[in-house]
């Protein structure tokens, strides 16, 4: 449908949309909610995975996640197990998410890209008892530079035949769909421990709840009062957005199409062949070619994140959509929104102002409330936030403002409570929707002979947000001829996933410039040049800048 006509089609005001929205009982848990879908509409697609073409129906869902639970129950999984699950878009990923949240277990996702470095932290810092891994990811399983011994005789393969290891689909075909007494889950059960690569150091893992998943979900499906039957996931089942995608799905009693990778070039094609009414917006669709067919879609609402303020109106006058800035996090869920109605703020740079369930502030540094205008921290609070990183209490103490959760994020608030995001307190780095730590690719580097200093800031980049730049400076005796860019490239690739290795690299003779407090000052090395690609070794067009 037009923008025209979706702008057409009035809605409750927001207050009384999100009172309501608040109001309403979820289900008792994931399960449930699939009972409820499964049961009202049991031969509608559930989901179409687009590359292989298969579809599962409610009710065949129902059925093979049941399956899967008398499975796992048979290899011992009881509820509060940690299962790590390294899969990659197949129909094998939100069965076994499902089949997890059924007995009550615990889901590890795990990056696809990792390392066996970043696999082995992943694991070992979650406790996990189990692995879902594809026949693909062996040789990284392989890999790992110590012994995981809670998994030792605990690997379930998908994707392939192998002697070593329990198969995926022996746990599925050789069980019945009816379910044992189970002690069901509730609403605060863990579900997930999901890691996320935060402010510092390795990745950190966010206990998240069943009633974070179903609030993320029913505020995606009702925040706007429209109907999306036709929704899609085309990023890793791992990230977030599939996950709540699917639930939403379930919610509208619609269907959500999932592709194997993101494509830009394909994106429109998507939206196009499987009429898509709801997604997650890409900026680099935007970056492709302009087509004659760009306007032909159904898209009810599509959603961006940070989308350049100055390109948002030639977006939607090029699809011919309904665009709106949204703000989320792995340790809230759904932040902000730009209500579907509000085309006065197309172009503002504004994210939104607070979801049904969340409040949010500006606050100074001590956690004191700012007045509108003023830049501080944006600070979050509601049911459903994730309960804490995983077996990391300072890190989840330094976190809080009491129950106001610290994003990191600096912004401002307008009157009418709309918020602007200008800047950051954490030292991040954010690459075609991925979080780096900075101090994770330092660490890194700083195992590498020959690199007496090194420090990652962030680049801008029209296609990515941001690229990785590292600058390093070599021990006595190195070279750049001895330690040259591929040696140090090929170090990070061998301990870093592919998303976090730096584009550029910048080497200096003199040590990095320290704060009073020794650290590097990174905000002096960025100012020193206008273009902080110049004099760098680019990793992508293989030159010196």
């Amino acid at each position: 449908m037009s923008k025209a006509e979706v702008l057409a089609e009035r809605v409750p005001p927001l207050a009384a949309r999100k009172k309501r929205i608040e109001s309403e009982p979820l289900p008792r848990n994931i399960g449930a909610l699939l009972d409820e879908a499964a049961d009202a509409i049991p031969d509608h697609p559930a989901v179409v995975f687009i590359d292989t073409g298969e579809s599962i129906a409610y009710r065949a869902l129902r059925q093979d996640v049941n399956r899967l639970v008398n499975g796992l129950l048979s290899i011992g999984v009881r509820k509060g197990a940690h299962i790590g699950v390294m899969l990659p878009n197949i129909p094998e990923w939100p069965l076994t998410w499902l089949a997890i949240a059924r007995i009550g277990a615990v889901i590890v996702p795990v990056n696809t890209r990792y390392t066996g470095r970043e696999l082995h932290h992943v694991l070992d810092d979650a406790e996990a008892e189990y692995l879902v891994i594809h026949s693909n990811f062996l040789p990284v399983l392989a890999s790992v530079p110590h012994p995981l011994p809670r998994i030792e005789g605990r690997v379930v393969v998908a994707g392939g035949a192998t002697a070593e290891h329990r198969l995926w689909h022996a746990l599925l075909d050789g069980h019945s769909a009816e379910l044992p007494p189970l002690s069901e889950p509730g609403l605060d059960n863990l579900i997930n421990i999901q890691y996320t690569s935060g402010t510092t150091g390795f990745p950190k893992g966010c206990l998240l709840t069943q009633r974070y998943w179903l609030l993320v979900a029913k505020v995606q499906s009702s925040c706007d009062d429209r109907a999306y039957p036709r929704v899609l996931a085309s990023t890793p089942f791992f990230y977030m957005t599939p996950q709540w995608l699917l639930l939403l799905a379930f919610m509208q009693r619609g269907t959500v199409y999932v592709a194997a990778r993101q494509s830009a070039s394909r994106f429109m094609e998507w939206l196009r062949t499987y009429r898509i009414n709801f997604c997650l917006f890409p900026a680099a669709a935007y970056k492709q070619p302009q087509a004659p067919r760009d306007g032909e879609n159904e898209i009810v609402r599509v959603s961006v994140y940070g989308f350049p303020k100055r390109s948002h109106a030639d977006l939607e006058r090029r699809f011919d959509f309904v665009a709106r800035e949204a703000f989320g996090m792995t340790e809230i869920g759904a932040g902000l929104f730009v209500p579907i109605e509000a085309d006065d703020m197309v172009g503002s740079g504004s994210c939104g102002v607070a979801t049904p369930f969340r409040e949010c502030r500006i606050a100074d540094m001590q956690g004191n409330t700012l007045k509108p205008g003023e830049v501080g921290e944006l600070l979050f609070r509601g049911p459903g936030m994730f309960q804490g990183y995983y077996r990391k209490p300072e890190a989840t103490a330094v976190a809080f403002h009491g129950d106001w959760f610290r994003t990191g994020d600096l912004a401002a608030m307008d009157e009418r409570g709309y918020v602007y995001i200008v800047g950051r307190l954490k030292d991040m780095i954010r690459r075609a929707g991925e979080n780096i730590a900075a101090n994770e690719v330092e660490s890194v580097l700083a195992g590498l002979s020959g690199v007496a200093e090194a420090a990652a800031v962030p680049v801008p980049d029209d296609m990515r947000g941001e690229e990785v730049k590292i600058y390093v400076v070599l021990q006595q005796g190195y070279t750049r001829q001895s330690l040259p860019p591929d040696r140090i490239l090929a170090h990070c690739a061998a301990n870093l996933a592919s998303f976090k290795i730096p584009r550029y690299i910048e080497y200096r003779d003199a040590p990095l410039p320290r704060t009073a407090s020794e650290k590097i000052a990174k905000p002096s090395l960025i100012q020193e040049k206008t273009d902080l690609r110049v004099g760098t070794w680019d990793r992508i067009e293989s030159r010196w800048r």
